[in-house]
């Protein structure tokens, strides 16, 4: 068993894209960190920022586990080797990680949303997938009140 990689090197960490809006339109269950397969205009183009996670989802197809519909820009240096910006990614994951994603999402009515995509430590393409559930309009309703109540609680401490 090789050992786990420590994630204290902050400098060599840095957020690709973010899905902010997952958190308010699902109840996130579990999370899980898978790598992605990429090719080489596909990383110089993440390198610069050109991405995009927001309607992106993940599914399980044919035994394996894809990123669709994520949005990567076009690398303008690469002539030859130019990359689709909406092409189906695929996700590494374990075979055993790759069940109970597939048992989440056929059993239980879950989804798989992409959270962050990110460099870690050593420099690889990294992202943080969210088993989740659709929330209701009255479960965001509630979740907007509690973040409202926690502002204004702030705030009256604060000036007190």
């Amino acid at each position: 068993m090789r050992p786990m990689a420590k994630n204290s090197d902050p400098e060599n960490y840095k957020v690709i894209a973010e899905n902010r809006r997952a958190r308010y339109d699902y109840a996130i269950e579990d999370d899980l960190e898978v790598g992605v397969i990429l090719e080489g205009s596909e990383v110089k183009s993440l390198r610069k920022g050109g991405s995009n996670i927001a309607e992106s989802y993940a599914e399980v197809a044919e035994g394996e586990l894809w990123l669709v519909n994520s949005y990567i820009a076009p690398y303008e240096q690469a002539k030859m080797f130019r990359h689709e910006e909406r092409r189906k990614r695929k996700l590494l994951v374990s075979r055993k990680e790759l069940s109970n994603l597939w048992n989440a999402t056929q059993r239980k009515g879950m989804t798989l949303v992409p959270l962050v995509m990110y460099f870690n430590h050593r420099g690889l393409v990294k992202m943080k997938i969210g088993i989740a559930k659709g929330k209701k309009n009255y479960d965001k309703r509630a979740t907007e009140a509690k973040r409202d109540w926690g502002r204004q609680k702030a705030r009256l401490l604060r000036d007190n």
